[in-house]
């Protein structure tokens, strides 16, 4: 499994992270906000929220912080208060990356009668 070997600053207009694999992955705040993990977010057994959508998280939105978690993940402090999420390394580079490269890779992926679909890019 890749891990960062350089994490962007949340000064920056979108978020980058550079892979052990040497693959450069790119975020806007506004995606990684709406793909929060956490159960509040997400859910969990007996619980169920309202799925998040870009009408209750502007794109002006940021993270203050972003602190490592252990050898596995990345923890985002948002600056609407929201901070516990915790985004596993596998999630940020191979679901949620948004570079043109694992963009195109999942719309193939999704294409009904497609190829199987190839690995994402490194």
């Amino acid at each position: 499994m890749p891990v960062p070997t350089q994490i962007g600053s949340v000064a920056d207009a979108t978020f980058t992270i550079t892979w052990s694999d040497g693959h450069r992955s790119t975020y806007t705040w506004q995606s990684l906000r709406l793909n929060c993990p956490c159960a509040r977010c997400r859910g969990e057994p007996g619980y169920t929220p309202r799925p998040l959508t870009a009408k209750d998280v502007p794109p002006t939105i940021r993270a203050l912080r972003v602190e490592r978690v252990g050898a596995y993940a990345l923890r985002f402090v948002w600056m609407d208060g929201h901070d516990t999420g915790i985004y596993p390394f596998p999630l940020l580079r191979f679901e949620l990356c948004q570079c043109d490269d694992c963009t195109r890779a999942r719309a193939k992926s999704r294409t009904p009668g497609a190829a199987d679909a190839e690995d994402p890019p490194r």
